[in-house]
């Protein structure tokens, strides 16, 4: 398995749920900063017996890597970049690119370079996390928002480009979770989920072959109202 954002907390999870449910003999393991990457790759072989291959790959830079030479047919990407949010200052353009080459334009290669090997193979299934944020521009974050949608509209169109090459693509939408990339945030215990549980619906919803989960289930129905609102009392809302 390939893992592009292995150090989000979620990966780590579902990584070790992988191994323990199917049996995973090999992990890739790719992030930006490999330093933090040592502790949990030694980690899996003290625990699982399992030496995870450790890649430094910064979505930033997008390095020109050749994913043939791995030994994969499932990729697992949690890579993903908040920002500055809730409070978004327009002028800050070093940090809203960053927000749309990691979340957006930047990944899609990644994952295109990803979808071009697997299509060689003729398998394979591709978990990727969007965000329920890109169901709606809001004012608290529409810059990472538009990120996601166009993320979300990526991989629905990837699922249907690959269907004839029996790859499938799974779209995760997590709503508000507990990882570092929200610490700080303030946000609704009732609403929020842990990375372990995420992974466990993550690995449920890859099981049924499903095209696109919630986590949790539960914002399905509060994006369905959010979508709905009429825009002239939409815009008056601080969402």
């Amino acid at each position: 398995m390939i893992v592009l954002g292995a150090n989000s907390e979620i990966s780590r999870e579902f990584v070790e749920l992988m191994i323990q449910k199917e049996g995973l003999k090999k992990v890739y393991l790719f992030s930006s900063n490999v330093d933090t990457l040592e502790p949990f790759g030694q980690h899996l072989k003290v625990k699982y017996g399992i030496d995870a291959g450790i890649y430094h790959y910064d979505l930033l830079e997008l390095p020109d890597f050749d994913f043939s030479q791995l030994d994969y047919n499932l990729v697992f990407c949690a890579s993903g970049y908040l920002g500055s949010q809730p409070d978004i200052d327009l002028s800050h353009k070093m940090d809203n690119d960053k927000i749309l080459k990691i979340n957006y334009s930047k990944l899609v290669l990644a994952l295109n370079a990803i979808s071009m090997d697997l299509i060689k193979k003729q398998t394979g299934t591709i978990i990727a996390l969007s965000s329920v944020a890109g169901e709606r521009g809001r004012k608290s974050n529409f810059i990472y928002g538009s990120a996601k949608a166009g993320f979300t509209a990526y991989l629905s169109g990837l699922r249907n480009y690959l269907f004839s090459h029996k790859i499938h693509v799974l779209t995760v939408k997590p709503g508000f979770m507990n990882t570092k990339m929200t610490a700080g945030l303030d946000l609704p215990k009732r609403l929020t989920i842990s990375p372990e549980k995420a992974a466990k619906l993550i690995y449920k919803g890859y099981k049924r072959r499903k095209n696109t989960i919630y986590i949790a289930a539960i914002w399905r129905y509060i994006m369905f109202i959010i979508r709905n609102i009429p825009e002239f009392i939409f815009k008056k809302m601080s969402l």
